[in-house]
């Protein structure tokens, strides 16, 4: 079996040559510059909220509060606004990637709290800029400007997003205290979650290890570990739940707060506008969920049919099927991802090939590194993916996951920084996609056992995406709904939690052997600027597989709009950019069709386990 020892780091040279670099702090002091003098810019041209401006019944020349020609001041604002954003993002994938990967790293936290720092202003200036959008009259802009025209849906969204803003000074003050509030205590969390130790027994001893490691163990085929491991992790976030509780009431309070000044009727309401969805959608797609809930209990109950139990414990969930499973070295994984990605297009397979070669994957679980997968834009078409990989089908599926997000970074790299701002609902979009082509793939050169192993592999995570999801955004729903009156304490936030996983995932589990801390692990809700972090991934989900049906029905058509279908993602909402390909996202029968897809899957894991 793959060895930690034999996984890969990522190279980080490219980008900069350190941390200590004269490089990074040439490029650092510049960015720090550069927003002094967008601050300037915005001053001399009068960037901020103001009288309602239109044009001129006498003339097609703007004005602008300071008397200066609209529409090329639009155009300059835009311009640099757009260059600093560049930056602002380079530095802060950077600088993250050493944090997520070290949180003992004492010199990246530094210079993570450097860089929090000086956005604040850059945080400000957004706020600004939102509000003298709010003031201008948009669709005339666009009818005048090419610029403008490009950015449309931007321009529209900050109208819109204007009418939800505090006062200017309100919004400052938030933006700041936001560094030593919410942001800190997301902070907090990262820090206590990536150096826990948990105690573990095991047949040579008293171990102590990372949390990630013990998370790892729920895969191991020895249920006795899985079950040591699964109390031990309860037992290290019990450790640690005080802070933790703390810092989730703060971050749930402090958002409450701001969106009730700001005038949202709730922070799901602001979660939507922000993910480019209405009610109707979200409505139409979580009650489809829930009908699909007894076939994902038909999917548990047989997973534990195959594991000779009467029903699953939570530690059972990610049990392998078999001791004698085939283990996916790295370089088997990455081989069989570019070979199929070949199969869709060269253009996927060159991009996961570069990837690979250039070393822009860190693969290794170790102590001080987070847990978990991400993908991360750095400059132009360049990414780094974070994995803590496992020699598994899923750990093969989860890296095809996160290149398909890289892949999509790939197709945004033309657009600008403000075309780039997607919406999480369509975030998701090509990691879907590109995670279905390798489970298709191997399902068709797998042995009878092997395609149970990868069936019960993408079950799993659709169960995860589709069961576990609507758990977690039925917590989060209660928890905002709860702290309004008061803080919760870690007996009340872990009984929300298991209140919703009984409600999701029913009989099909155990409910003594179920997981009260589950608000500790997930960083999702530790995030005072992405509240519902969880029905965006069903979203991405199921309409990934909902574009992927269309692939099949009509592969040449397919193609010659998907790429501009991901680099439109920032352009439009996700109704507009779903009706290239005739999806109506408030109509059942879509939903259904994409559930559908997982429930075929289900009837043949249900078969092929009686067999």
């Amino acid at each position: 079996m793959t060895t930690t020892k034999e996984l890969p780091r990522w190279d980080m040279t490219p980008i900069f040559p350190s941390l200590e670099a004269s490089e990074f702090t040439q490029a650092f002091s510049a960015f720090v510059t550069s927003i002094a003098e967008l601050a300037a810019l915005f001053d001399v041209c009068a960037i901020r909220a103001g009288q309602p401006v239109t044009p001129s019944s006498e003339t097609t020349t703007w004005q602008n509060t300071n008397g200066m020609p609209l529409v090329p001041t639009f155009e300059t604002v835009l311009t640099r606004y757009n260059a600093v954003l560049d930056t602002a993002r380079t530095l802060g994938a950077y600088v993250s990637c050493f944090v997520t990967t070290n949180s003992r790293d004492t010199q990246a936290q530094a210079k993570l709290s450097e860089l929090q720092q000086a956005q604040i202003q850059l945080s400000q200036l957004g706020i600004r800029f939102v509000a003298w959008i709010g003031s201008l009259d948009v669709e005339a802009l666009i009818a005048q400007s090419q610029l403008a025209q490009e950015h449309a849906h931007m321009l529209r969204q900050a109208k819109e997003q204007a009418t939800h803003l505090m006062s200017p000074d309100e919004e400052a003050l938030a933006a700041e205290l936001n560094v030593t509030g919410g942001s800190a205590w997301s902070k907090l969390h990262g820090t206590v979650t990536s150096q826990l130790m948990v105690t573990l027994e095991t047949v040579e001893g008293t171990q102590e290890l990372p949390m990630s490691m013990v998370r790892n163990l729920a895969f191991d085929a020895d249920r006795a570990i899985r079950r040591r491991a699964y109390e031990a992790e309860l037992a290290g976030w019990q450790s640690v739940a005080v802070p933790l509780s703390a810092a989730l009431n703060s971050i749930k309070g402090e958002v409450n707060t701001i969106t009730r000044r700001q005038g949202w009727n709730s922070p799901l309401d602001a979660s939507l506008f922000t993910n480019s969805i209405d009610r109707q959608t979200l409505a139409v797609m979580m009650s489809m969920a829930r009908a699909s809930f007894p076939d994902f209990r038909r999917y548990l109950r047989a997973k534990a049919h195959m594991l000779g139990l009467e029903r699953l414990a939570w530690y059972d969930l990610f049990a392998p099927l078999g001791a004698d499973e085939f283990v996916w070295e790295f370089d088997e994984a990455a081989h069989f991802i570019v070979e199929q990605f070949g199969t869709y297009s060269q253009r996927l397979a060159n991009f996961a090939a570069r990837a690979f070669r250039e070393h822009w994957i860190d693969a290794e679980p170790r102590s001080g590194k987070r847990d978990g997968a991400y993908c991360t834009a750095i400059a132009g078409d360049v990414s780094r993916v974070f994995a803590n990989f496992k020699p598994t089908f899923p750990g093969v599926s989860t890296l095809a996951h996160e290149l398909g997000h890289g892949y999509h970074n790939l197709n945004l790299a033309s657009r600008t920084a403000l075309q780039r701002r997607l919406p999480m609902t369509l975030a998701e979009t090509a990691s879907t996609f590109c995670e279905t082509i390798i489970r298709q793939a191997a399902l068709r050169y797998a042995s009878q056992r092997e395609q149970m192993s990868i069936l019960e592999a993408s079950l799993q995570g659709s169960s995860q995406i589709v069961v576990d999801i609507t758990s977690r955004f039925l917590f989060e729903m209660r928890v905002f709904e709860r702290r309004q009156q008061r803080e919760l304490s870690i007996e009340e936030l872990n009984e929300i939690m298991l209140e919703a996983q009984n409600e999701t995932y029913g009989d099909a589990l155990d409910p003594n052997a179920l997981h009260p801390y589950m608000w500790a692990v997930k960083s999702h809700y530790y995030s005072t600027g992405r509240s519902f972090y969880n029905y965006p991934y069903m979203f991405g989900l199921l309409f990934g597989l909902g574009l992927y049906a269309r692939y099949r029905q009509d592969p040449e058509r397919f193609k010659r709009g998907y790429d501009d279908l991901l680099s439109s993602t920032g352009l439009a909402d996700a109704a507009t950019l779903a009706a290239r390909f005739d999806i109506d996202l408030h109509a059942e029968h879509f939903w259904q069709a994409s559930l559908d897809l997982i429930r075929a899957d289900i009837d043949l894991f249900e078969a092929l386990s009686r067999s």
